[in-house]
């Protein structure tokens, strides 16, 4: 992962997002954004369930959030942190929204849009192409997927634990 001078992880705070999204029953990842200017102005957690929309990941929530509050459809400059690799569906929308740095927690080898499968971000038709940094907090999402989704498994926690945001 590359390293910024004078940088400072939001991370804790989409990790709070994740485990509130947890709480409630959702594939627990969590989302912060982050203005040029060091503040956080939107964070939000997996709401599929909970608004019957499929739509509803982290990211995209976050992103709209952030979209309103600055009264534009982009958010050139600002930073996005999620615990898990975004889906291709969430890459998409990062590429719309013309985020400026994405930091992400958990490698998502089933469902991730960034890394693998389709990278978005690789693709000819990619637009805009943020700058990456991945692993960061990755241990703590990592387990906070694998115990939501032990638990809903009845304890088995074979291979197929890597859940993706379905």
């Amino acid at each position: 992962m590359k390293r910024q001078s004078g940088f400072r992880s939001f991370m804790e705070i989409a990790l709070e997002e994740a485990q509130a999204a947890g709480a409630r029953g959702e594939v627990p990842v969590g989302a912060v954004i982050v203005s040029p200017a060091g503040e956080v102005v939107a964070r939000a957690g997996n709401r599929t369930r909970e608004m019957s929309d499929p739509t509803a990941h982290a990211e995209v929530l976050a992103i709209r959030a952030a979209c309103a509050a600055a009264g534009s459809e982009r958010l050139p400059g600002h930073d996005l942190y999620v615990t898990l690799e975004p889906c291709p569906m969430c890459a998409a929308v990062i590429s719309f929204a013309r985020i400026g740095r994405l930091y992400y927690g958990a490698a998502d080898p089933k469902s991730g849009g960034v890394a693998v499968g389709p990278r978005i971000f690789s693709h000819p038709q990619c637009h805009h192409r943020p700058e990456v940094y991945d692993g960061l907090s990755a241990l703590p999402a990592e387990a906070l997927l694998r115990e939501f989704f032990r638990d809903r498994r009845g304890g088995n926690s074979g291979a197929d634990g890597d859940p993706g945001q379905t």
